[in-house]
């Protein structure tokens, strides 16, 4: 059988066409990687993750980890020394504009939340319009507090008093005014409420500072606090306080409101205080405070939070250990600071793990009663964590009536002369 030429030349354009598309799809187009061009290597990347076409905006792209090291947050081969010791950096952007980007180390990645649990309590959270500094700060920790299969054993941060904080400190990326919005009135009430009906068994209370105020919010803590109890007496409650000004008669209110846990952060070392937090914070106050918590109710466990990465020296850590420990502060927390916007204080350093478990240990040796410390650690991780449950929950059967009682009388007392 013979085919017309029309016919022939048909088959000979599709062949042409065919063979055109098996090509593209074979021999994936070159990419450019810390902005220099590879033809050869350049289809696959080390995961064996194809690269996308070279793009002004692929440069940004190729000098940050895989899509496939962000969801596994696993490297194939593990870290030499230099390589864990030594800040990784690239240089990306368009030919003449270039700028310097310094990548995360391999341990300050995390996984992608994606329980059960965690799918469940953020749902929960939805329906009883409660407000996480979980979520809304991006926790990197919140995998680990929200997961597992037992809700009783998860920890969560509600914030009180409004978003707005009266303080700007260089770290922080909470927006701030010196005028922000009223109290809620109706918040203690509805919060207890929601929090009561969560079925939480540890439940973490914080707020932005609020000088505006005259007592600083102290009493709305307060009243929050003793609601909570009245409605759910077997929840474990940590309070995350400001230093209200240094008023320590108000510190005092909050920790004889029926808490279980008083958290108040020194943030960092006294040398670099002024340089990290509003001018109207200090290490002094902040130490004043803990200790006026502590002699408000000697049961009450006590605990602060350092960043570390801002420059603090061996010795400067020591120094502000050894002040703690003075007042008797029982748990303290070290975490890396991570710079938030260009706006706020640069990394000075990014402290390896190694480092943390050496300062964990030497807390620990030091007479704390526990110590969390890891680059991710935050003030409230796992805040429930169950040594801190156990010391808890073993005080509080072995006080006395006296002793176990909200101090309801002193702080309405307190709210009548006000």
């Amino acid at each position: 059988m013979t085919l017309s030429r029309g016919i022939r030349s048909t088959i000979f354009l599709c062949a042409i066409t065919f063979g055109s598309l098996q090509a593209q799809q074979t021999s994936p187009p070159p990419f450019i990687h810390n902005g220099s061009l590879n033809t050869e290597f350049a289809a696959y990347d080390r995961s064996g993750t194809t690269r996308r076409p070279a793009t002004t905006f692929r440069d940004k792209l190729n000098a940050g980890p895989s899509f496939a090291d962000f969801v596994s947050g696993d490297k194939e081969e593990p870290l030499d020394p230099s390589e864990a010791y030594a800040l990784k950096k690239a240089m990306v952007g368009p030919a003449g504009r270039k700028k310097e980007m310094t990548r995360l180390p391999e341990w300050l990645k995390t996984p992608i939340p994606d329980s059960k649990n965690y799918q469940r309590l953020k749902k929960d959270l939805r329906g009883l319009n409660l407000h996480t500094v979980c979520e809304e700060a991006r926790c990197p920790n919140i995998s680990d507090c929200w997961g597992g299969n037992d809700k009783s054993a998860a920890t969560a941060t509600i914030m009180l008093m409004g978003d707005t904080c009266t303080r700007g400190c260089r770290f922080c990326s909470v927006k701030t005014n010196r005028a922000p919005p009223p109290l809620d009135p109706h918040e203690p009430e509805n919060t207890s409420e929601a929090i009561s009906r969560w079925g939480l068994g540890y439940v973490v209370l914080t707020s932005v500072d609020r000088d505006d105020l005259v007592d600083g919010g102290a009493r709305h803590f307060a009243e929050t606090v003793i609601k909570i109890k009245q409605k759910a007496p077997n929840i474990l409650v940590e309070c995350l306080t400001g230093d209200y000004r240094g008023d320590l008669e108000m510190a005092k209110l909050v920790a004889r409101s029926g808490l279980d846990v008083y958290a108040h952060n020194v943030e960092t070392v006294e040398a670099l205080t002024p340089y990290v937090r509003d001018r109207r914070a200090t290490f002094q106050q902040s130490i004043r405070v803990l200790k006026a918590a502590k002699e408000a109710r000697p049961d009450l466990i006590t605990k602060t939070s350092l960043m570390l990465g801002l420059g603090e020296t061996d010795e400067q850590l020591w120094d502000a250990l050894r002040q703690l420990r003075a007042v008797n502060v029982d748990v303290v927390t070290f975490g890396q600071y991570m710079r938030p916007t260009k706006r706020h204080m640069a990394v000075e350093e990014y402290v390896t793990p190694d480092r943390f478990e050496a300062w964990r240990q030497r807390a620990l040796d030091m007479g704390f009663l526990y110590c969390a410390s890891g680059p991710l650690v935050r003030s409230s991780y796992k805040a429930g964590e169950a040594f801190i449950e156990n010391v808890l929950k073993k005080r509080r059967a072995g006080a006395t009536a006296t002793e176990g009682t909200v101090d309801q009388t002193v702080v309405a007392a307190d709210q009548a002369t006000h």
